[in-house]
């Protein structure tokens, strides 16, 4: 059975309510004249505010009931509710060249229809018919091919539709042949009523299908039939792209603004003389330099001078610590202050480290509608004609209606012909284009200085136009869901959107850092070895020029160094005296007896042959201490070696005053 629409009736309503009436009015004469017959009708006014019944209203619903006639749609008879009776409908199947009756429905005897035409099989309307598919150019949809001039008919053409076209000839075994569209637009109403482009042409049934872009609106459904959309988009806003700054080879700097970066130098330049001020105030922070001794030395000191009160909180700062320990309780919360405001700026700063690594930043005035409402320094606009601008036209949202106002009035015109001017017009000017979201990503993917901003508008979709009451959208709707549950048209989707040279905005997997990106932290660490080795060399040069032999030229020395270096030799050389701080003095009998001979406080004796490397290294800090030192002991306390001052022996010869200087000199150093 076939059932036509509503809207199908739309050009037929004013002779069908003609008809209705006229058989109406045919009615009531007839039952008044029957009425007038029986009896005689007093012409006596009546009261439109009164209750009071007509006397013959009664008699006058009878006759009604009784009238039997022919009018002009069909047999007129009522039953005994008043209701109409005894009448048929004529079923009509719309073809190309008009209508023709399959069947007929009666009141009583139900429905007949004609075998000879009506068939079960609802694809033999289809089968092996030639369709005309009107249409228009419009990436990615329907393209031309690059050899178009060498092709003929449906080969030219390439594309979305293109596709879709073959995947349903296919199910519903019918031919086509695409034609374009005289003036290039979708369709919009005129004033006189008529329409333009694609939906005029299905209007004038100049085409049978119109395959394209085309929305869904409720304006076009009143003319036209739509199959099930094969494709759900809806409004979003298109705009160019201003790149910030690109990573650079310093970008490492980037999670915090100079000022902060010079706060931090400042702060660090504060905790370091606060600390060296502090330690030198509190007297737990001084302490003997000799464990073994304490409370018999006079001497303090304290392991807070300038250069570790500078050193200590780079330590601090960089989480490596050092051997420095902060001893007293003013010292420790200096220490305490400083480790809590770096743990707070590295976690700050590695938090944000990544992001300015990795991303480029983006600098859009505008983020959603409401902002783009809301200025005029921006102009925004969408194509005339199109779904996009009825939306905004027949709008009762207030901020739409004041981006409609702008629109309509803003001069020169804002509305472009077709996407590729509106796509031109945004990149070379101060523009946001409205279009559908479908067209934005594929734009978007094809150049890389485009972006969609906010959300989408509205939610609609795409579907296949056909002329008001046709007999073949049943089928599509069935080839069109068919379609989607095999997941073709997704993947017709992904061969003509995907594919370009921009990745997607959604894609947020991780990818390496280059060169650019932290480049600047390998300057960093080269500039500081090589400022590393600069100091060496200078360390260097100042130990040689205060070395007691003067006579060592420097580049012997600096050559002899190397040589070690490159020779991986050990790390055991000579120690370099300075000039002045050690007296020589003759070797005298009693140290070379020492040297020979020598007692250690354990009872052992090292005399004679070559002593073990441990004799040999005792002997030499007894050695070091004072004329007659033979023995030596391990402290308990600092596991140190001590000398012990033995005493001299009755036929010992007796001690110069020289040497006897030189004996307290030692002895009131502790050795090494």
């Amino acid at each position: 059975i076939f059932v036509f629409p509503t809207q199908f009736f739309s050009s037929f309503s004013p002779q069908l309510s003609s008809a209705l009436l006229f058989d109406a009015v045919y009615a009531v004469v007839t039952a008044v004249q029957e009425l007038n017959r029986s009896q005689e009708i007093g012409v006596k006014p009546l009261s439109c505010g009164s209750a009071q019944i007509w006397q013959h209203g009664t008699s006058l619903m009878n006759y009604l009931r009784m009238v039997e006639l022919e009018g002009l749609t069909g047999h007129i008879e009522f039953n005994s509710k008043g209701q109409r009776s005894n009448y048929a409908l004529k079923i009509l199947q719309h073809t190309r060249n008009g209508f023709r009756q399959i069947g007929h429905w009666h009141v009583s005897e139900g429905l007949s229809m004609d075998n000879r035409i009506f068939s079960s099989n609802i694809s033999d309307s289809l089968f092996n018919t030639t369709l005309i598919v009107t249409t228009i150019l419009e990436n990615p949809y329907l393209m031309l091919k690059w050899n178009h001039q060498e092709l003929e008919g449906n080969d030219r053409y390439e594309g979305f539709c293109v596709d879709m076209l073959k995947e349903l000839a296919e199910i519903l075994r019918f031919n086509y042949k695409i034609h374009l569209v005289g003036d290039g637009v979708y369709g919009v109403p005129e004033a006189n009523g008529t329409w333009t482009g694609m939906v005029g042409e299905l209007i004038a049934r100049k085409a049978d299908l119109a395959v394209a872009g085309l929305t869904i609106t409720a304006e076009r459904e009143k003319v036209i039939d739509f199959s099930k959309p094969f494709m759900t988009l809806g409004i979003s806003i298109l705009y160019r792209v201003h790149m910030g700054r690109k990573p650079g080879y310093f970008s490492f700097l980037d999670p915090f603004s100079p000022g902060v970066w010079l706060f931090m130098l400042l702060a660090y330049l504060a905790v370091s003389c606060v600390l060296f001020l502090v330690a030198r105030l509190t007297p737990y922070e001084w302490y003997s330099p000799h464990p073994c001794s304490q409370g018999r030395c006079n001497l303090l000191v304290n392991q807070y001078s300038l250069g570790n009160s500078l050193w200590f909180p780079v330590g601090g700062f960089m989480q490596q610590g050092s051997t420095i320990a902060p001893q007293a309780l003013s010292t420790r919360c200096v220490s305490g202050v400083w480790w809590a405001f770096t743990l707070i700026i590295i976690s700050s700063y590695t938090a944000n480290l990544a992001a300015f690594l990795t991303v480029q930043r983006m600098d859009v005035p505008i983020e959603s509608v409401d902002d783009l409402a809301d200025q005029t320094a921006i102009e925004y606009g969408t194509i005339h004609g199109g779904s996009s601008m009825t939306f905004f036209q027949n709008s009762r949202y207030q901020t739409y209606q004041r981006m409609w106002n702008y629109m309509y009035s803003k001069q020169p015109s804002v509305f472009v012909k077709s996407t590729e001017e509106g796509i031109a017009r945004v990149l070379n000017s101060n523009y946001a284009f409205l279009l559908e979201s479908t067209m934005n990503e594929y734009y978007r993917q094809r150049n890389c200085n485009l972006t969609q901003v906010g959300g989408l508008l509205d939610t609609k979709g795409y579907g296949i136009g056909m002329p008001v009451g046709s007999v073949f959208r049943d089928e599509f709707d069935l080839a069109i869901l068919q379609l989607q549950e095999n997941n073709r048209l997704e993947i017709l989707k992904r061969k003509w959107w995907e594919g370009g040279k921009c990745p997607k905005e959604e894609d947020h997997r991780a990818k390496g850092l280059g060169m650019e990106n932290i480049g600047g932290i390998f300057v960093v660490l080269i500039c500081g070895l090589i400022v590393a080795i600069f100091m060496a060399m200078l360390e260097f040069l100042w130990s040689l020029r205060h070395s007691e032999q003067s006579e060592v030229s420097v580049c012997q020395e600096m050559v002899t160094e190397l040589r070690n270096i490159i020779l991986c030799k050990d790390s055991f050389h000579p120690r370099r005296r300075r000039g002045g701080m050690i007296r020589t003095r003759p070797v005298i009998p009693e140290e070379r007896r020492a040297r020979n001979t020598t007692t250690l406080s354990n009872g052992k004796l090292c005399s004679g042959g070559e002593p073990d490397p441990l004799a040999q290294r005792l002997a030499q800090e007894a050695a070091l201490v004072a004329r007659g030192c033979t023995h030596i002991r391990v402290c308990p306390e600092c596991r140190r070696f001590q000398g012990l001052r033995a005493r001299p022996s009755a036929g010992s010869p007796a001690q110069s005053e020289e040497s006897l200087e030189w004996e307290k000199t030692t002895n009131s150093s502790e050795p090494e």
